[in-house]
């Protein structure tokens, strides 16, 4: 456990019963998880392939899957899971697929798709409410609710309607031998809880597990949390309600005040020690989050120095901003010499890049855009991979519909209509 904090320390030696380990930003915490998982295993209390490390982005998990292979010691890294929590629900499903009355080779609808298909359900709606029912939806899906579930739920006309929706549409994802991305974690859950025996297998399965990013979880993922770790909850959750940006999507910080209640003997340990940021920035960032509320009172804190002093500017509009951040990168890297590589510009939304874009072009200044369209997302990504899920599932009437057009043929919107309705 060399290199590690006490706070740190003990998280690690906490091997058994449940624990939640409450992380500000910097703190280090993948490099804990690393290293507890590293414990575990030389423990001997938990072989490889009995420990699940479950983070919140595939990002996350790849670079989690990195350092446990350079930590660990012979093929254990092999035997490890390491993925998202909807990558651990397609494993399930892959495996327990009979159980959520799929066949094998199911397809996997993505955002694309499903809106593709509520869009059809709903006969040529408008698409601001083809959004909105496709968004509630989603939201019954991530709080676990099943269509006859959500329409009991339903208070306005529109979630009623939603419901109707997402039980047609339900109806038509078994008919192409197909799931969503939501249902990925919903149907686990589902077979979990009617499955006695199942959930027994799943729990001498997965012995040990690591939860990252607790706070951005939705209902549905912390039920299946709680019905693989069980009522002894083997588990180590670390989180941080200071970090909790996700509840527009369904995510509940709330999950993390929930655990106490449900497993009365969890233990909570803060990791308050920075290492990526100095005072002064530490300062400003505690100032500000001590106006929000708090369940979990943390105040980080670093053995950096001071740092440069933070400045605030007041711009007229976007356009001055974007001018402004550009020529104070350029008079800055010409009077420190320093590489362009040295600066960074955070934005909140890729619609702010564009004027950003044309400050930086008028004077010369390269740069590189991270974000943008994702490979899977681009156009002639997807025409391929919907041959693809035709071989592999000939019941994905959407993705066959796709893959005639892709190339362009002479097929019109009457002829694929005619197809449709054979298909069905």
């Amino acid at each position: 456990m060399s290199g590690l904090n006490p706070p740190q320390r003990a998280a690690v030696a906490h091997t058994e019963g449940p624990l939640l380990v409450l992380a500000g930003a910097g703190s280090g915490k993948t490099h804990m998880l690393v290293e507890k998982i590293a414990h575990l295993i030389a423990s001997g209390r938990y072989p490889a392939k009995r420990i699940a490390a479950i983070t919140f982005t595939n990002k996350s998990a790849k670079e989690m899957r990195e350092r446990a292979a350079k930590r660990i010691r012979g093929d254990a890294a092999a035997e490890l899971t390491v993925c998202t929590f909807h990558a651990l629900g397609l494993k399930f499903l892959q495996i327990e697929h009979a159980a959520a009355g799929l066949k094998r080779g199911f397809s996997i609808f993505d955002a694309d798709d499903a809106n593709a298909q509520i869009k059809d359900l709903m006969h040529g709606a408008k698409p601001d409410v083809v959004d909105d029912i496709r968004n509630l939806v989603s939201r019954a899906k991530n709080a676990g609710l099943s269509p006859e579930q959500a329409m009991a739920a339903a208070r306005s006309n529109r979630e009623k309607e939603a419901a109707g929706v997402y039980e047609r549409y339900q109806l038509r994802l078994a008919t192409f031998n197909a799931v969503d991305f939501d249902d990925l974690i919903r149907l686990p859950v589902q077979i979990l809880e009617e499955n006695p025996d199942i959930v027994a297998a799943w729990r001498e399965r997965i012995g040990y597990l690591l939860v990252d990013e607790c706070q951005d979880t939705n209902d549905a993922q912390y039920r299946l949390l709680k019905m693989l770790a069980g009522p002894r909850g083997n588990f180590t959750c670390v989180g941080d309600d200071d970090q909790s940006i996700y509840a527009w999507r369904g995510a509940n910080p709330e999950n993390l005040s929930q655990m106490a209640r449900d497993y009365p003997a969890l233990e909570v340990i803060k990791l308050e020690q920075n290492y990526r940021c100095s005072n002064r920035v530490l300062r400003a960032a505690n100032t500000l989050i001590a106006n929000n509320p708090h369940e979990h009172l943390k105040t980080l804190w670093s053995e950096a120095a001071d740092g440069e002093r933070i400045r605030v500017w007041e711009c007229r509009d976007s356009e001055h901003e974007a001018e402004k951040v550009a020529a104070e990168i350029s008079f800055t890297a010409a009077g420190k010499q320093a590489p362009w590589s040295d600066f960074c510009i955070l934005f909140r939304g890729n619609f702010q890049s564009r004027p950003l874009e044309k400050a930086l072009q008028l004077l010369r200044i390269p740069y590189h855009l991270t974000g943008g369209t994702a490979f899977l997302e681009r156009q002639e990504v997807k025409d391929t991979l919907s041959w693809l899920r035709v071989i592999a599932n000939p019941d994905d009437d959407a993705a066959f519909l796709r893959a005639v057009q892709a190339p362009k043929r002479e097929v019109g919107a009457t002829s694929l209509a005619r197809l449709a309705e054979m298909a069905s």
